[in-house]
Formats: structure tokens, sequence, C-alpha cells
């Protein structure tokens, strides 16, 4: 029985063709994976929010090194810094009062406005409506 069963050309025929169809399930899936990482780069790019500095003007900086527990409600914004140089694609070199300059990318900045504010305190009586 086994003898009658055992047709080697049918088995490597077989065979091949598996190997045929594993390649293209292979294929299949580097090209979806290439669409999926091509939209997810799509809606990233779209929500990213462009910011554009000029030289001299104060920006915060993100500190992404905060622990979650090391106080946890401290802000993630460190004190101001002011722009000295603009480079092409997002780069930004900043400095601080102690005269220290480093370079960061332009996403991990954000204006600062704190100096444009008046500190006078307004109050607003309400009357009750007759």
């Amino acid at each position: 029985m086994k003898k009658l069963n055992l047709d080697l050309k049918a088995a490597g025929k077989k065979r091949l063709l598996q190997l045929n169809e594993l390649d293209e399930l292979r294929m299949e899936a580097y090209v979806n994976s290439r669409i999926y990482k091509e939209r997810t780069k799509k809606w990233h790019d779209m929500h990213i929010q462009r910011s554009e500095f000029m030289v001299g003007q104060k920006v915060l900086l993100y500190n992404s090194r905060l622990k979650l527990f090391a106080g946890k409600l401290r802000s993630r914004w460190s004190s101001p810094y002011t722009i000295t140089q603009i480079f092409p694609y997002g780069a930004v070199e900043i400095t601080h009062d102690s005269k220290r300059t480093f370079k960061v990318n332009g996403q991990r900045l954000k204006y600062y406005w704190g100096d444009d504010f008046s500190k006078e305190k307004s109050t607003v009586h309400l009357r009750p409506s007759e």
C-alpha cells in the first residue's frame, strides 16, 4: 500500500507548489507592511504641528527624561531658553543664562509667553440681574 501511494514526482511537484505559495504569502505580507507604514507616516506627518522660530526668541524645552513618580505633577517644560541659531530640517541651537549652548530638535520646543503678560490682577463684580 505504501509503495502504491509513494509517487516521488507528484510529491516533488506538490512540495514545489507549497514553496511557491509560501513565497507568495511572504511577498504579500511585505507589500501589506509597506502600505501600513506609508499610511502611518502620512497620518503622523499630518498631525505634526510645525512651529516657526526666530533667532532671539524665548522658548521652553520639553524634558522627556522626567520620571513618572518623581514629582508627577511637576511640569515637563524646563525654564526659558533663547534661540541662537536655526538649522535646516528642524534643528535649533539654544542657550541658557549659564551660557551653555546645545542643539535640539525643534519639536521639543514651544513658545515662551511669560514676559508678555501683565501681572496685575483684575476683578469683575457681578450683579444679580433685575
